[in-house]
């Protein structure tokens, strides 16, 4: 028996889990996938990786597969996405004798084990995490969607509104089991080279569910000197370039400076968290999450947080105790928020003080027990 964090492990793996994602970009699924990857091979499972690309954005302690993903060049996502879901259908149906369980991460993952596992007839469980509901508007991804989810034999969520959502509009009963944070993928840390003056980083690219152009609007509303934005990330398996392109266009008529840096390592991103951990902040002003990792990344870091007044956020988060929440898409009151974390020194303090104790909660270890045990009551009763 080993304890790994605040688990405690029997050394015997719980079952053979294939861990399936569709990218290989460090979006939230993919981060998460990650994440409890390493926690459950380290502690002596037996869990392979299969994921849609041709290299991991890091160095991964955990066995993989990498299966090329679809052209985007081109293409709709309509057809990239059914493209994504053949190309991992069919790599996992030539190996899926190899595992007891199937555990999906996203829409795309989860369609891809249910079809290996029809065109198989393998006595393989199917387990889908959904992170979220995407807002699909074409019949074909509605669809794929909705099979995804009502068509597994369990599912997961990440936090206790998603499980309501699930059962109101799906019918589907799913487990909480929320995400953890991994501070040895953080451990050595440069702080990021900035322009001065006060820092606000945003994480997570320039799209509509990140809440870019409220953000970009109520800087617009900040007295000067103006602080400094700095947005990371941005890689979408859905193409967000013209509203992208819209939200730049409007923070140029308005005078607030974007700094894009794109899609970064996590040593790099380590490097803005603590560049932000200094004088700066995390602003994460979004419409719609579906846990909100990165929030908890940033406190664990000791920077402190500007989010918005989602009902998942509230889960673990308090209004003006461990992070400022503003109402979602007010632009005025996102202003305020941003304007009081620039001016007030104490409440930073408080903020990274009460933010460490919050995001200490949430480890890779907890998370991977109760996969585990999932695992295993799957196992023992395997879809025929």
């Amino acid at each position: 028996m080993r304890n790994i964090g605040n688990a405690v492990f029997t050394g015997r793996p719980a079952a053979r889990v294939a861990l399936l994602t569709h990218s290989t970009s460090p979006r939230g699924g993919h981060v998460h996938t990650l994440g409890l990857g390493e926690a459950l091979h380290r502690a002596g499972e037996s869990v392979h990786l299969f994921a849609l690309g041709t290299q991991l954005y890091r160095e991964v302690d955990l066995p993989h597969t990498l299966v090329p993903g679809p052209r985007r060049e081109g293409t709709t996502l309509t057809e990239r996405t059914l493209d994504g879901i053949e190309r991992l259908a069919t790599a996992l149906a030539a190996r899926i004798t190899e595992f007891d369980v199937l555990h999906a991460q996203d829409c795309i993952a989860a369609r891809a084990a249910l079809i290996a596992r029809e065109r198989t007839g393998a006595a393989v469980s199917v387990l889908r995490t959904a992170h979220h509901v995407d807002d699909f508007t074409t019949p074909v991804l509605v669809d794929c969607q909705r099979r995804a989810i009502t068509e597994p034999d369990r599912v997961l969520v990440v936090s206790r509104m998603w499980r309501d959502i699930l059962a109101r509009d799906f019918g589907v009963g799913a487990t909480v089991v929320p995400n953890g944070v991994d501070l040895a993928r953080f451990a050595s840390v440069v702080p990021a080279e900035r322009t001065g003056g006060f820092l606000l980083l945003a994480v997570g690219g320039i799209e509509p569910r990140k809440g870019s152009v409220h953000l970009i609007r109520a800087l617009a509303r900040l007295e000067d000197p103006a602080p400094e934005l700095v947005v990371v990330g941005g890689h979408s398996f859905q193409d967000f370039a013209p509203y992208r392109e819209a939200a730049l266009a409007e923070a140029a008529e308005l005078g607030v400076r974007v700094r894009e840096v794109g899609t970064v390592s996590d040593a790099e991103l380590a490097g803005w968290y603590a560049a932000a951990a200094g004088d700066g902040a995390l602003v994460y002003p979004s419409t719609a999450e579906g846990f909100g990792l990165v929030p908890i990344e940033a406190m664990a870091l000791g920077v402190p947080v500007v989010a918005s007044d989602l009902p998942v956020f509230r889960e673990h988060l308090t209004d003006g105790v461990d992070a400022l929440l503003p109402p979602v898409g007010d632009d005025e009151a996102l202003a305020a928020a941003l304007r009081r974390v620039i001016t007030e020194p104490a409440l930073r303090d408080s903020l990274r003080t009460a933010g460490h104790t919050t995001a200490a909660r949430f480890t890779w270890a907890d998370a991977a027990e109760a996969h585990r045990a999932i695992y295993a009551e799957l196992a023992r009763t395997p879809a025929l």
